[in-house]
């Protein structure tokens, strides 16, 4: 089992530990709801250093990732992030990742930890333009400061004014006196914040910083299982649950990112797809009757036929009320259309609802 450079943080703090992705990773610490709300209402800090991070460089960089990925690249500028997917040639989805553009020539990207040698290979084998190729994963530390009062919490410890970073921008610059750390305006919360990387030396020196200058805002450490809950509050999909290697990211609601201004692998199949139209798609869903929905459970319609099947649920901390995504067949995708799901034998009824669940 792999530790993060701040385990002995997590263990000292109390955190319940579990194994995620190959890593002792922070389950939670105070308890899912509390630290929910810390995140919605105030600021809180993940430790996901179990993030893998790979570095792209040469004049073929963003030819290469044009070719594996579904959204299109060009469009982007240095200091802009881009979220895209890799399309894994049998209409199936090899991993979601962010791609940073740091020069013209130079990317950074940032897959799942339980996908980094998976996407490792699969970029590897797309790769014959001679475009080098670094794994950085093992090196880096990543904190995702999140939450409404994360820039405000954070702005002493550096001359960037955060508060006017735009989403899905990134800078290098000096933080909490650490110098060429990459302050990127991401996350996967819904309630804003940056995530930020540095070298592991530089870890606990992060740590202690960013407690330091967030202790009047009440900051606190926020597990993974509080991560989960937040971003299913906004619908965001988690690879090996809402999309994997047997999901389109059109029937997933991903057609956003899959751009056919450009040739890609895939492109010629969702193409196709996209002309007949897809037969299954990934629903969001709110329970009318008293349950919570988890991963496996089936959907069935009216008259009790099975039509899908949840992805993700949860008891939602802001709406104290079962959500959850899952695919459906066509036509029960419908908004407001009436589902049921199978809690332990009961049928219990569900309505269609359109994400995020969560309106700040």
């Amino acid at each position: 089992m792999k530790s993060t450079a701040l385990t002995e943080k997590h263990i000292a703090l109390g955190a319940k530990m579990v194994p995620f992705a190959g890593y002792s990773m922070p389950v939670q610490y105070e308890g899912v709801t509390i630290e929910h709300e810390t995140v919605r209402n105030g600021v809180g800090v993940f430790d996901v250093s179990h993030m893998g991070e790979f570095i792209l460089k040469g004049e073929n960089a963003l030819k290469l990732i044009q070719k594996f990925s579904s959204n299109d690249a060009s469009k982007m500028h240095d200091g802009k992030a881009q979220y895209s997917c890799m399309p894994n040639g049998k209409g199936g989805i090899v991993d979601d990742l962010i791609i940073y553009r740091i020069n013209e020539n130079e990317y950074f990207l940032v897959v799942n930890a339980s996908n980094i040698e998976k996407d490792w290979n699969w970029i590897s084998a797309q790769n014959n333009l001679g475009v080098e190729m670094t794994n950085v994963s093992d090196d880096y530390c990543l904190l995702a400061i999140q939450g409404p009062q994360a820039a405000e919490a954070m702005q002493s410890l550096t001359s960037v004014d955060l508060s006017n970073m735009t989403y899905y921008t990134f800078e290098h610059n000096k933080f909490a006196g650490i110098n060429n750390v990459m302050i990127s305006a991401t996350g996967y919360t819904g309630s804003g914040g940056f995530e930020i990387y540095v070298r592991n030396e530089n870890a606990n020196e992060l740590w202690e910083k960013v407690f330091l200058a967030g202790k009047s805002y009440g900051i606190k450490p926020i597990g993974l299982a509080a991560r989960d809950t937040l971003r299913l509050e906004m619908g965001f999909c988690l690879y090996g649950n809402d999309i994997t290697d047997e999901t389109s990211p059109l029937e997933a609601g991903l057609g956003w990112i899959t751009k056919f201004s450009k040739d890609f692998v895939d492109c010629d199949f969702l193409k196709n797809q996209k002309e007949a139209g897809v037969t299954k798609k990934l629903i969001a869903f709110e329970m009318i009757d008293r349950g919570i929905p988890r991963k496996d459970y089936e959907i069935h319609d009216r008259e009790g036929n099975k039509i899908g099947i949840v992805t993700s649920g949860t008891m939602s901390p802001s709406m104290k009320k079962g959500i959850g995504l899952g695919y459906v067949n066509l036509p029960h995708n419908q908004i407001d259309s009436d589902i049921f799901i199978s809690v332990r034998n009961k049928s219990l009824k569900a309505k269609v609802v359109k994400a995020p669940f969560y309106k700040k």
